[in-house]
């Protein structure tokens, strides 16, 4: 975590880089002025996002600066400030922002401007959180390397040759480079862990249903995509995640927190057993290095009370991966239908979005049900697992950062890679279970690349993820993002 400065003056800089909960702090103490945190944050981003691409459609600043005066008018007048009470934050470009473009990293929706918030947005701006423009996604949020036609790539925030990751890639570099204090971002197949893991910061995907899908959201079936938080501490992320968990009754499989979260860190791990799952027995292929930063990393729970276990768990994998890509189309594919129907919108989808799409087409129930079965005989097996052990770790990405250019892996050590997001197998294990799993920064190879670990936790056992997460992070001799 970065040392506290709150016993001297902040510069402009120094601004940037406090913890969003000291940020939030010192904005209601009124020791720092809405305007001036978000002066910084805009100078911020003027000096380095023409550098990496990760903020996009980003507001007037003029727009930015009046609703900062006006939120510095009523804290003058004693109103009361939200947990997010004068924070910038830009949101993921594949989430409604009403009254701002939000284009999906689409042509289709190059000029579209919502009328209304995805829920959890409108429960940030309620909590008093300022947004200051949208971060970078690949089309769709299809493909874990951010690029799309409207605003071209997203640079990696340790070396702009390299993929930022994806598909909260945008969130994930601005928050390296300290342009935002906290990010949100969603994920199906790792778009909260993998562009977190590339650029040295936390991403938590909660379990399915903590945090409200909609208004734009197939409440009945698409079930293995959720939103969640990313921050450079644990402990900033727990401060998002309190504001955009809970029940809402417009989303009927979401669900009530249980606990709140930021305040529950208080209460310290207090040791358990991880059950480390690697490569799976070499079942998943692993570029050189990868696995060795992750069981180093691995070695610092025991600093925190943790015991560790190599595991490979009884099951088939490969059939779980069908199963998840089958889902996935039911989902993804039938989700994009309507724009490959249309022949003028068809042109604009990427091959990626269209073979999701074509392939949905040649799924029958049968295949989706058998999936599902699947699904669910891989959540039993997850259950009897947290019988044992409290954890179960994995690399959050089983390749480093790679060239922006390319656009996926084609082979990993070696074994080829039979469709744009097989390289990210190691991502679905999370997802299938509706488990939550937080992304902790691993370390550096030697050529600077960053890589991270999943922490995966019970079905609706967050807090205690999260908790793990803080007792690991204070074992780490380095910070969060880009220093």
């Amino acid at each position: 975590m970065r040392p506290s400065t709150k016993h001297v003056v902040p510069t402009a800089g120094d601004i940037c880089r406090l913890s969003a909960v000291e940020l939030a702090a010192r904005i209601r103490q009124r020791h720092l002025s809405v305007r001036e945190v978000i002066t910084a944050f805009l100078d911020r981003i003027e000096a380095v996002n023409p550098l990496v691409n990760a903020i996009v459609s980003l507001r007037e600043r003029h727009d930015v600066l009046a609703e900062a005066d006006r939120a510095d008018a009523h804290l003058a007048r004693g109103g009361e400030a939200g947990s997010l009470f004068g924070l910038p934050i830009a949101i993921k470009d594949l989430a409604l922002t009403k009254g701002l473009r939000t284009t999906f990293g689409s042509p289709i929706f190059a000029d579209f401007v919502p009328d209304e918030d995805d829920f959890f947005v409108e429960r940030i701006r309620d909590a008093g959180a300022i947004i200051i423009g949208k971060t970078n996604v690949p089309e769709f949020g299809l493909g874990s390397n951010t690029y799309n036609p409207v605003f071209g790539p997203t640079l990696n925030a340790f070396d702009p040759a390299l993929t930022a990751g994806g598909s909260s890639g945008g969130a994930a570099v601005a928050l390296a480079l300290d342009m935002v204090p906290i990010a949100d971002g969603s994920d199906f197949g790792g778009s909260l862990r993998n562009p977190a893991a590339y650029n040295n910061v936390y991403g938590f995907r909660p379990s399915q249903g903590l945090v409200p899908a909609g208004p734009m959201f197939d409440v009945f079936h698409a079930q293995m995509g959720v939103e969640g938080p990313m921050g450079r501490s644990v402990s900033d992320i727990a401060l998002l995640l309190d504001e955009q968990a809970g029940y809402h009754p417009h989303a009927p499989l979401s669900h009530d927190r249980q606990d709140p979260f930021l305040e529950g860190l208080r209460t310290k791990a207090s040791g358990g057993r991880i059950a480390w799952l690697g490569d799976l027995g070499g079942h998943l292929p692993m570029e050189p290095g990868v696995l060795d930063l992750c069981e180093a990393a691995l070695a610092r729970f025991a600093d925190a009370s943790f015991a560790t276990e190599a595991l490979v768990p009884e099951f088939d994998f490969e059939a779980l991966w069908q199963a998840f890509v089958t889902l996935r189309q039911a989902s993804s594919g039938c989700g994009l239908k309507a724009h490959y129907d249309d022949p003028a919108k068809r042109g604009l989808l990427k091959p990626e979005a269209i073979w999701e799409v074509e392939q949905a087409m040649r799924l029958t129930a049968l295949q989706v049900h058998a999936a599902s079965v699947r699904r669910s005989s891989w959540h039993r097996t997850l259950l009897s697992l947290f019988e044992r052990f409290d954890l179960i770790a994995l690399p959050s990405a089983q390749v480093f950062p790679f060239d922006v250019s390319t656009r996926w892996p084609r082979e990993v050590a070696g074994r080829a890679m039979d469709s744009y997001h097989r390289w990210m197998q190691v991502s679905a294990f999370a997802t299938l279970g509706g488990c939550p799993a937080l992304n902790v920064p691993a370390g550096f190879d030697a050529k600077g690349r960053p890589m991270g670990m999943q922490l995966i936790g019970r079905p609706r056992g967050d807090l205690d993820v999260l908790r793990a997460g803080a007792a690991y992070e204070a074992t780490l001799p380095w910070p969060a993002g880009a220093d």
